[in-house]
């Protein structure tokens, strides 16, 4: 018995791999990009729906921080569905939703109309991360965690980057509201795609031979192809969960990320435009370029923490190390972009501070696959969701100080912040511990 099960083994080793796992890649690439395309349409929007309806820069910090809000408040729920019920099904309804709740947005009216419409918006997009990494711990294994997480965020920043100059164009011949519109039929073509063509298992998938099931799952003492780590009924012990030093580590650490991240997905329009002086067109590229940057950014930063974890064999070199330089590097970016007099070396030291931001993302959403088991999608809820709660401060932040005129304070404050998240990196965070047993 034994005998055959080794001369399976042999003849599966043989065989060329197939390239389902990479298929599935591509699927959830895409959502990330109109994750992103869906969310920061507003901030090219913006001044001129601040126009027409005559928003001051509080209101709108609040309009953009809206979404933030409920993105934070539904991660864990989110992740927690994905867990329990599987990413097929949760992602395609996601989607569905948050599609509409983006065309909704063009029916807004007043600013409180706005504020309701981008928080069930934000409800809808809070299990997609969730329940991608929930997809992608199935799917891949731990040596490609890094880069399939800096693929599909490099994604979302691509989605990021191309918005400013899309949503100019269709602004310019069909009106901001064809805007919402255009993206809410995108987001719901994903969700019949999504539905049809993946599965919750490579081994339910016929794109997946025996070859890449075994690059996948690995062997075990035996010879026989490990089995998927995996629980239909996934009830999630909240106490350990919320008692876990490892688990506050890492929802600060991304805390300090996002709260910097959101500076660049909802004011940076704006301020090119008020404090820089750009023209509408040129902001639709300028607006795109750091965004551009965080595109190589996090694939760079994936394949940088993928090699350390190889050549070192420690998650807690590789994951810290590209975290800790990317943290590091935006601050120091960041702050000479705020108080330089020239605007194109502050356009420059901006990209640059995005693609340091943007390294970070690798290491950071490997975390919870590394230390959460099958509550992988409630890990990275929890950590999304205290991220998100930075994201949601930082608009509304960013909008008082620039209401009084303050346009360099909110980058010292991100600056700031991000010397916190690197400290938290290096003295507490540990991504060889287990948040929770497998």
């Amino acid at each position: 018995m034994a005998e055959a099960t080794l001369a399976e083994a042999g003849a599966s080793s043989s065989v060329r791999r197939s390239y389902g796992r990479w298929y599935v890649l591509l699927l959830i690439s895409v959502m990330y990009l109109i994750t992103y395309l869906d969310r920061v349409n507003i901030s090219t929007a913006a001044p001129q729906i601040s126009k027409e309806f005559g928003f001051d820069k509080i209101t709108m910090g609040f309009i953009f921080s809206a979404f933030v809000w409920a993105y934070a408040v539904f991660q864990v729920p989110g992740g927690w569905l994905s867990d329990r019920f599987g990413a097929r099904r949760v992602l395609t309804g996601v989607v569905t939703y948050w599609s509409v709740m983006t065309a909704a947005t063009a029916t807004a009216f007043s600013g409180a109309s706005f504020i309701i419409v981008r928080f069930l918006f934000g409800i809808g997009e809070a299990g997609a991360f969730p329940g991608a990494t929930r997809a992608m711990q199935l799917w891949y294994p731990r040596s490609e965690r890094g880069l399939v997480q800096g693929v599909t965020h490099s994604a979302s920043r691509l989605g990021a980057a191309i918005a400013p100059p899309i949503v100019v164009v269709i602004m310019s011949t069909l009106g901001w509201r064809s805007v919402f519109y255009i993206c809410g039929a995108v987001g719901l073509v994903w969700s019949l795609w999504w539905a049809l063509t993946y599965r919750n298992l490579p081994e339910e998938h016929t794109l997946v031979n025996k070859a890449e099931l075994e690059a996948i799952r690995g062997r075990g003492a035996d010879g026989a192809i490990n089995p998927p780590p995996v629980q239909r009924e996934t009830k999630v012990p909240w106490s350990n969960l919320v008692t876990s030093g490892n688990m506050w580590a890492i929802m600060l650490a991304y805390f300090t990320y996002v709260y910097c991240l959101w500076i660049f997905l909802s004011w940076l329009p704006s301020y090119l435009i008020e404090v820089r002086h750009f023209t509408l067109i040129k902001v639709g590229i300028f607006a795109s370029l750091p965004l551009w940057a965080g595109v190589v950014g996090d694939t760079l930063g994936g394949l940088a923490t993928d090699w350390l974890l190889k050549v070192t064999g420690s998650a807690r070199i590789g994951r810290r190390t590209v975290a800790i330089v990317g943290l590091l590097g935006c601050a120091a970016c960041i702050v000479p972009a705020a108080l330089t007099a020239d605007a194109y070396v502050a356009v420059y030291c901006l990209t640059a501070s995005m693609f340091f931001l943007e390294f970070t993302i690798g290491p950071s959403w490997s975390v919870p696959m590394d230390t959460g088991g099958k509550y992988s999608g409630t890990v990275s809820g929890m950590m999304n969701m205290a991220g998100n709660i930075g994201g949601a401060l930082s608009p509304i932040v960013f909008g008082f100080l620039a209401q009084g005129g303050n346009w360099e304070a909110p980058f010292i404050v991100a600056a700031a912040l991000l010397v916190v998240g690197a400290a938290v990196w290096a003295f507490w965070l540990d991504p060889d511990k287990q948040i929770l047993a497998a």
